[in-house]
């Protein structure tokens, strides 16, 4: 989710094409490999070997979720590898948009957590492989412990009156799966009946929050100053507020974290197929991977680019020390059944509905 879906100082903005390296005259007319991605993984430590390798660079654009995404290749964008989450990967094969992975061409491809690898629609039951992970983290409560002291261990805390105005929600799925958590129903086969119930709770919520963003920054500097006291976020928000030396603490709901997992997809039609392979491979290597846990707190998807970290370094990052088991017992977010029915509510919600 993904993404680093954050990301300081260093991100322009929106979209960001640039090239990996200065283009030579000899491949000046060399056809880029064009990537679409989260904001955040667009830097080249992330795949130092391909800028070696392809000299003229590649042109890389970055979106804000997976809905942007999706909107930018239906309305014409026509990238060669794009980064979306698993728990949107129904509808980019549903609509044609992509196609198999060869896994004899990736490199690591055993190295990958088998969690990851066994999420649903990544590999079908025939063996067919649709997309390669790379990237996971965890949804769960950011909040000061300085100035929070109910419901700590529960993500009704986002729901307590005794800090109203000064709660914040997240912009995303993620928001509708936890309000669902809440009612007891399950947010990924819901009923008409669910959607209502789900709908109801996120009504309850609303006047309480000061907003919704899924601009972690906006959540990061809200939570610095005071002005916000707990949201919902993810893994970079309460490290890079740890860094900056606020108190923070990232919670072990007793209803359980959410997780999710985005890769990367091979687009139908593309014209740089073994360049798309490159780009795949450099990324998927334990040294530029380990980048995701020592920058952003997100977990690779690689076992050996958590092999590099200490157990406490992984505590301290708020990520566990032994992954692969983690990641067997997770609430991991997937494709909802109603999912239309159930954001269409949660928009009108946002807007005072």
């Amino acid at each position: 989710m993904s993404v680093a879906k954050t990301i300081q100082s260093r991100i322009a903005g929106g979209v960001m094409a640039f090239s990996l390296a200065c283009v030579m005259p000899s491949v000046a007319q060399a056809q880029k490999l064009s990537v679409l991605t989260w904001a955040g993984y667009e830097l080249p430590e992330f795949f130092p070997d391909y800028a070696k390798e392809h000299t003229e660079g590649a042109d890389i654009t970055t979106f804000a979720d997976d809905n942007d995404a999706l909107a930018r290749v239906r309305s014409g964008f026509h990238p060669d590898i794009v980064h979306p989450c698993t728990f949107k990967l129904t509808e980019w094969k549903s609509e044609g948009l992509i196609q198999p992975i060869d896994p004899a061409r990736v490199k690591n491809w055993k190295d990958i957590i088998p969690a990851l690898r066994n999420i649903p629609g990544v590999v079908d039951a025939d063996g067919t492989v649709w997309m390669v992970p790379w990237d996971w983290g965890n949804t769960s409560v950011v909040y000061r412990p300085d100035l929070v002291k109910e419901n700590t261990d529960s993500w009704t805390l986002l729901w307590d009156k005794t800090y109203a105005g000064r709660l914040a929600g997240l912009d995303a799925t993620d928001t509708v799966v936890v309000a669902a958590m809440l009612q007891h129903v399950d947010p990924f086969n819901a009923s008409s009946a669910d959607a209502e119930k789900i709908t109801q709770k996120l009504r309850e919520q609303r006047p309480l929050l000061r907003f919704y963003s899924a601009d972690q920054a906006s959540l990061q500097h809200a939570l610095a100053s005071g002005e916000v006291v707990a949201a919902m976020g993810w893994n970079v928000v309460a490290n890079k507020l740890k860094e900056q030396g606020v108190p923070v603490a990232f919670m072990e709901p007793k209803e359980g974290k959410l997780t999710w997992s985005c890769g990367m997809v091979l687009m139908k039609g593309s014209k740089n197929v073994d360049k798309a392979y490159d780009f795949i491979n450099a990324r998927l290597q334990s040294e530029p991977s380990s980048h995701l846990i020592s920058e952003y707190g997100y977990g690779s998807a690689l076992k050996s680019a958590f092999a590099k970290f200490t157990p406490q370094q992984l505590k301290d990052k708020f990520l566990p020390e032994k992954p692969e088991e983690a990641l067997e017992k997770t609430f991991m977010l997937k494709p909802m059944k109603n999912s239309n029915e159930l954001m269409s509510s949660f928009e009108d919600i946002k807007e005072g509905g």
